[in-house]
């Protein structure tokens, strides 16, 4: 495997192919973050030519493993300041792999206007200048490009939110259909791809081969003991593929952790109407799919799709954090509304968590009204348009509670909050706060054991065991990240340890490694390892581990609780 540079300050881009070198052995979020802290200068500039943007597979990118067809694409983040990983599934982690790259590095910053499209075979990689891809939304970028190379490619791109460098921007990645519809959503990674220049990265793995495990025997053996655990466990098995991440809107709800109006009430009375279960339905009924694989290799398939009214293709099947960022988050329970809020943010490249929150602040403000979705739809197209007002809102949620004079802005590190109240789960509170990546629930995903007693339980309403347990998850996260395995495969291997050795058995068959447990949480620190050092030096201190402190003085209905783990707590993390 390679790592592809291609610099884009120089007047022709330049291409430089070379091995992995001191990189060896790190791959996804591994890679973008070693790659990051090390050749980024902590204080530079996140839209100037010192910033770099590394799109790299998993470990098992372009391999057989199942579920391991994810891809990161890492940089210094516009919207944080600080390093950032997003991940997204898709069709590209799989072809890059193929293709022989263990990472694409985009470097420099183009001094021109023109946008650049690449693209990326066995033969090489050929870059030309593109302006008639200016501007386009993802959707329509994509059919353009289809016409040209065809349907047997994957495309990694930008719309115009990635073009206009918000920080709000996000990475589409297309998915089996080769539609747009997958996200690096977080941290305004779009931004980055946009300062550099890069409308669109087209990767065509024609002719080429999955890549060959090191012991073929041992590699398939634990390949097919991991997917028969994920078949039989309750949620990888049967729940997700069944009602989609949406499955978690009545679940949250219920136990009275669904933020709702801004994080004002735990509990939202519309909430049924925009369920998981309502949302397949509708599916089913109008000739979607609520059981659709984000890639292939894919067993747990709860992407799903979407159609309107009319039985024609809207959406992907929305996510539960998209669902709840633009629906009880606004106080908005139409489902159709809510789906049309997802293309357009698919469309013109936004985060769906960012916006919807930045769309909460926006109602805290008065622009617009609880529960208003058309005008919730007609302030997200001004973001299309590039309008001034527009330009403030793709800025995220703490640039617009600035613009507007809000002091309840729900973002740590400068990114919004997700969905689930950490006062009424204490757990993810603490991984809001800590994680170097700004709040991000997938980072250490407490709502496992505190919820859905996957793998134990520690009391959501109690501050005792929460920072050990995000402690132990962010760990475990960082190194599944890495290999390119779907996060939602923790349920299994949380509950079955014979699970957990298949996963790291696919790892050691393919490499021809021996990892063990601790070998595991080792790999997992030194990830966390990197990105600590280079927020500490871009001027990180322990005060930005903190959640606003509205969450520590106002109690949330219907517990009527507050975040109640202490800064002094918080701040043992990471010793470990």
């Amino acid at each position: 495997m390679n790592i592809l540079r291609i610099n884009m300050s120089a007047e022709t881009p330049e291409v430089k192919v070379e091995p992995l070198g001191d990189y060896e052995g790190l791959g996804g979020r591994a890679l973008t973050s070693a790659i990051v802290s090390r050749e980024v200068d902590p204080l530079c500039h996140p839209l100037g030519a010192d910033n770099k943007l590394v799109i790299a597979p998993g470990l098992l990118g372009g391999t057989a493993a199942a579920m391991s067809g994810r891809i990161s694409v890492g940089c210094k983040s516009p919207l944080t300041g600080g390093i950032k990983e997003a991940n997204s599934g898709g069709q590209a982690g799989h072809v890059l792999g193929r293709l022989g790259y263990a990472a694409i590095v985009l470097e420099g910053k183009s001094k021109s206007d023109d946008v650049y499209k690449i693209y990326i075979n066995k033969d090489g990689v050929k870059i030309e200048k593109d302006n008639s891809l200016k501007m386009l939304p993802n959707y329509d970028l994509i059919e353009k490009i289809k016409k040209e190379y065809g349907e047997k490619i994957a495309c990694i791109s930008i719309g115009p939110a990635g073009e206009m460098k918000m920080s709000a921007a996000s990475v589409a990645v297309t998915d089996m259909e080769l539609r747009p519809s997958r996200h690096a959503g977080r941290g305004g990674v779009g931004a980055v791809m946009g300062a550099k220049g890069v409308k669109v990265i087209i990767l065509d793995d024609a002719v080429t081969t999955p890549r060959q495990p090191k012991n073929d025997e041992a590699f398939k053996d634990a390949n097919k003991r991991f997917v028969a655990g994920l078949q039989k466990h309750p949620v990888t098995g049967q729940g997700l593929p069944t009602y989609g991440t949406n499955i978690l809107t009545n679940i949250i709800n219920e136990v009275g952790a669904y933020p709702t109006y801004n994080f004002k009430e735990g509990r939202f009375a519309g909430a049924r109407k925009i369920s998981g279960e309502v949302q397949a339905e509708l599916e089913k009924q109008r000739g979607g799919n609520p059981t659709h694989g984000c890639h292939r290799g894919c067993v747990i398939r709860c992407s799903g799709i979407y159609h309107d009214k009319d039985g024609r293709y809207l959406t992907k099947q929305p996510e539960y954090e998209t669902v709840w960022a633009n629906g009880g988050n606004l106080g908005i329970d139409d489902i159709d509304k809510i789906a049309m809020l997802d293309f357009i943010y698919d469309n013109y490249g936004l985060d769906t968590i960012e916006m919807g929150v930045t769309l909460g602040v926006v109602m805290e403000a008065g622009l617009i009204k609880w529960g208003d979705a058309d005008a919730a739809i007609n302030l997200i197209h001004e973001v299309g348009k590039g309008t001034y007002l527009g330009r403030i809102l793709g800025n995220g949620a703490a640039f617009t509670g600035k613009a507007f004079g809000v002091e309840r802005v729900p973002v740590v590190k400068g990114q919004a909050l997700p969905a689930y109240d950490p006062r009424a789960v204490q757990g993810i509170g603490v991984t809001y706060a800590t994680s170097p990546m700004g709040a991000d629930h997938t980072a250490g995903y407490s709502i496992a054991l505190n919820v859905l007693k996957t793998g134990g339980f520690v009391d959501p309403l109690k501050p005792e065991g929460q920072v050990d347990l995000s402690r132990n998850l962010q760990i475990a996260t960082a190194f599944i990240d890495s290999t390119g395995m779907c996060l939602f495969i923790a349920f299994a291997l949380l509950d079955q340890p014979d699970t957990f050795q298949a996963f790291v058995d696919i790892v050691n068959g393919f490499y021809g490694w021996n990892m063990s447990d601790k070998d595991v949480v080792d790999y997992g620190k030194k990830v966390l390892g990197f990105e600590r050092d280079f927020n500490l030096r871009a001027g990180f201190t322990k005060q930005h581990d903190r959640l606003p402190r509205f969450f520590n003085k106002e109690p949330v209905p219907p517990h009527n609780m507050v975040f109640m783990v202490k800064d002094e707590e918080l701040d043992q993390v990471f010793n470990w």
